[in-house]
């Protein structure tokens, strides 16, 4: 195994910003007299917004038609969270240290809009560690596709075989894997024992346990 490059996803795992998602997401749908249980929550984590809210307007019965103007409320709305109350998540200064000190390439790839990954580069102090970002904001398609991860490989100069990837979400697992990039998963709690998480390559509790002698 001959890997040189990690790729980190960016929400929920480098900062606790799904608490603020959801409740900017469960905000929206509230104006439309829906609400979702934890289970359904964590069923679409890891999507773009538009198709966050493509998935449960149509599983609500709501227009589709009023898409584009919830995007841009909730966008604002969980901006505005993360910004002021999200904390970085355990472990995020050792990792980033880790792979800095054996001379890896560092991108981040993530499905959240570029605004988001701006504020959240500058709260957490990591600009400098990171060669490469890319978004799926703009592209065809999100995670679970692979094209954003894709996109940071190519950007990056470097072979996707030779990349592992970071996430928290089972959306980003199956992008990252389809890649055909390595792939550490570190859960929520409440979702850890999970029998999918099993096709990861590794899964944990915390970045701060993270060491390359882990992998089978």
């Amino acid at each position: 195994m001959h890997l040189n490059t990690v790729i980190f996803d960016m929400d929920g795992l480098l900062i606790d910003s799904e608490p603020y998602w959801q409740q900017a997401g469960m905000e929206t749908l509230q104006q439309f007299s829906a609400s979702l249980t934890p289970h359904q929550y964590h069923h679409t984590t890891g999507l773009r917004t538009p198709e966050w809210l493509d998935y449960w307007f149509s599983h609500f019965g709501i227009s589709k038609d009023l898409i584009p103007d919830a995007t841009a409320q909730l966008h604002e709305n969980v901006i505005e969270k993360i910004k002021t109350m999200a904390a970085p998540m355990p472990g995020i200064d050792y990792i980033f240290a880790y792979f800095k000190e054996r001379n890896f390439r560092i991108g981040l790839a993530t499905s959240s809009p570029l605004s988001l990954v701006d504020e959240v580069v500058e709260k957490l102090g990591i600009g400098h560690f990171l060669e490469a970002i890319a978004s799926a904001e703009h592209l065809p398609y999100g995670k679970p596709h692979p094209q954003v991860y894709m996109d940071c490989a190519q950007a990056l100069g470097v072979n996707p075989l030779d990349c592992c990837c970071f996430e928290d979400s089972f959306n980003g697992l199956v992008a990252a894997k389809a890649a055909r990039m390595k792939c550490v998963v570190i859960p929520t709690p409440d979702q850890y024992d999970l029998a999918k998480w099993g096709a990861a390559d590794l899964k944990l509790q915390s970045l701060a346990d993270f060491d390359l002698s882990l992998f089978p």
